[in-house]
Formats: C-alpha cells, sequence, structure tokens
C-alpha cells in the first residue's frame, strides 16, 4: 500500500504534529510512505529519503506556504502518473487539507484521511477562514476518515460537518523516567513551562501568578513571536531575576528541564491535545493545566494533575502553592504516579502506530 502525505512542515523542523509522522511512519514497515512538504528555510533537499518516508520539498522559504495548495496539487498529481496511491493523507486542517482537497476532487477513487492536531481555539480559527468557509468545511467533509488527537477535535470536524468515521488516536511519548521506583517531586526546584510563546498558551498570566508564589524561578521553554511582550511585563512586575527565557531548545534538552522542574504549568487558552503536559508527566512531574480543548482528555483534577481557572493568575499561584507546599507531598508524589502510570500505559508510540497502521489499512475499503 502507497500513501501520500501532505504536510506544511517536516524534519528538520519539528512540531508535534511533524514528530508524529515521524514517530508513525518509521514504526510502520510494509507500508511506502511519500510527503510532500515546504522547504521552509531554502536550504534541504529537495528531495531525500528520512526513515521511512520519501520526502519531496517545494518552494523556498516561509512565503512558499501560502502557494502549497497549489503547488503540492500539482506535485501530487506528477507523482500519482508514476505511482498510483491507495490514499493520501493530510495532516491538519490548513494548507495541507487544501491540497488534499484538491487532489480528492481530481482523484476521488483514492482515500483520504484526515488528521487533526490543531491547538488553536475554534474562534481563531473561524477568524482566520472567514473568506473561505465552504472551502475550508469541504476540507474536513470530503475526507474518507479522520483521525483527530483529542475529543476536542472529534467534535469539531462533526461541527463542521463531517459525517464519516472519526477514530481518536493521540499522539504519543517517547521518554519515560526509570520506572523501578515511585516517583519524588522536587519541591525545592523551578517552575517551568514548555511553551511557544503565543497567546493561547496563557504565558502572560503564568507570569503574573509568579509574585504570588515565593522564592521560586520560572523557566519559559520555547521561543514565538510574543517574547519581547512577555519580556516587558517581566520587567514591570519587577521578576527579572526571576524569569527566564530559554528560547527554543534541542528536543532532548526539553525533558533536562522538565526533569529538573518541581512543578509544570502552563495555562492555556486553547489545546488540541497538550502533548507538552503528557512528556511531563512522563517525566514525574505535577502538571498543571486549564480544562480546555482535549486537556480533560487525560487530565483528572487530584489524579493525574491539578486544573486552573483560565486567565485566573490567582488560581494558576494557589495550585503551584499546593503543590510546594511540603504538607501535601504524599499526595503529589501519589499523582505524579498515577499520571506516569497512565500515560505509559496510553500514550506510548508504539501503540499509536498500531492503531494507525490498522486505519491505513482499513481506509481502503470505506464505502463513501
Amino acid at each position: 500500500m502507497r500513501i501520500l502525505i501532505f504536510s506544511l512542515a517536516y524534519l528538520p523542523f519539528i512540531g508535534g504534529a511533524e514528530l508524529a509522522v515521524k514517530e508513525i511512519t518509521n514504526r510502520i514497515k510494509d507500508l511506502d510512505f511519500d510527503l510532500i512538504t515546504v522547504n521552509l528555510d531554502g536550504r534541504q533537499k529537495p528531495e531525500e529519503k528520512i526513515g521511512n518516508v520519501l520526502v519531496y520539498r517545494l518552494g523556498r522559504h516561509k512565503l512558499a506556504k501560502y502557494f502549497f495548495p497549489i503547488l503540492a496539487y500539482r506535485q501530487a498529481r506528477r507523482l500519482y502518473a508514476q505511482k498510483p496511491y491507495d490514499a493520501i493523507w493530510a495532516i491538519m486542517a490548513n494548507q495541507a487539507g487544501l491540497a488534499a482537497l484538491f487532489f480528492k476532487r481530481r482523484f476521488p477513487a483514492v482515500k483520504y484521511l484526515l488528521t487533526l492536531q490543531e491547538g488553536d481555539s475554534l474562534k481563531s480559527i473561524w477568524l482566520r477562514t472567514w473568506f473561505m468557509r465552504p472551502i475550508y468545511k469541504a476540507i474536513y467533509r470530503r475526507a474518507d476518515q479522520i483521525q483527530a488527537i483529542s475529543n476536542f477535535l472529534k467534535d469539531r470536524a462533526i461541527k463542521y460537518g463531517y459525517r464519516g468515521q472519526i477514530d481518536v488516536v493521540p499522539n504519543g511519548v517517547a521518554w519515560f523516567v526509570d520506572p523501578s521506583g515511585p516517583g519524588q517531586h522536587r519541591r525545592d526546584s523551578y517552575v517551568v513551562s514548555v511553551s511557544r510563546l503565543t497567546k493561547k498558551n496563557g504565558l502572560e498570566d503564568l507570569i503574573r501568578a509568579m509574585p504570588r508564589v515565593e522564592s521560586r524561578e520560572l523557566v519559559i521553554v520555547g521561543g514565538g513571536g510574543l517574547k519581547n511582550r512577555l519580556g516587558r511585563l517581566v520587567r514591570d512586575l519587577g521578576l527579572t531575576q526571576r524569569v527566564k527565557f530559554i528560547g527554543s531548545v534541542d528536543y532532548r534538552a526539553v525533558h533536562e528541564y522538565l526533569r529538573d522542574a518541581s512543578v509544570f504549568v502552563r495555562p492555556s487558552l486553547s489545546e488540541g491535545l497538550g502533548s507538552a503536559f503528557l512528556e511531563a508527566m512522563a517525566d514525574r512531574v505535577p502538571v498543571i493545566a486549564t480544562p480546555v480543548g482535549g486537556i480533560p482528555d487525560f487530565l483528572i483534577e487530584g489524579q493525574t494533575g491539578w486544573f486552573c481557572r483560565v486567565k485566573d493568575p490567582k488560581s494558576i499561584a494557589e495550585k503551584i502553592n499546593f503543590i510546594l507546599d511540603s504538607r501535601n507531598t504524599e499526595l503529589v508524589n501519589r499523582v505524579v504516579d498515577n499520571a506516569n502510570k497512565m500515560v505509559r500505559e496510553n500514550y506510548q508510540w508504539g501503540s499509536v502506530a498500531r492503531r494507525m497502521e490498522k486505519i491505513f489499512k482499513e481506509i481502503q475499503f470505506l464505502k463513501k
């Protein structure tokens, strides 16, 4: 079986969606995968084999993303003439999904799988797609099957009019602390957030919470467009000695920051799933989150983590201080162990890949 993947980005540019494609395809050896993406920095090879995927890169630099639907559709037509595909796989309902829609309209017999990984809120997406809403909805509706990484995204597909089969298959986590004994959380270390510096991750609220959290540093791992704005807020609050912006780091280095932390916090405004929370749980770090998007799929208050209120610095601080309080150490360790066990049982890439392989093989026989 041969599958053509449409994805706006791919290695070496890696986020949650790109990591998912890599981890899934590397574990499925009896299927052939081709992938069309953007040459985001203009310095990558136009064609190369990465793992189990033959990658074709189009355009030059980020501007090419806006032309990707047409460029990718044309490339897909050329490839299909040489080696017909059994299915196409679109990574998110963005320009990649639009390219898949163009291809599906031209070759309706080829099955079309759409994966939903989006972390933006429904309102944010709706505002960005107002000028093309019928086409945007068609990205969902013309799919033969949808795979969503959370029930939140499954509900979004239904809201946009999709009536076919939807499978909820989350992303996985590949990193785990040695399970030989119970984890002990570190009360005397720093507060950490692994977050892109974007509005949806609620970092402004987290920074505003820090004056209520005594004698702790906040370490923010990740880059993004709000660095200057957040930096000004840190200075205005007199927190320059207590808040550190690490910037983007290698995927492996993220876990070094997690494992040395007392608590992980990301008071998100929206989340598709929240893989960073799962990675913190896998690294035995207590987690504080907001009850938005896909987070309630895995976080249960007082059992696998703690919820704070959305846009509420006081609530964030209260939950941080609760975890840091030595009187609550036994409870916190129990929650940390529960969360780690839950991630091990439900969010390993091996099981995710097996479920995705089943979807790939079954989609050929779906009737639309």
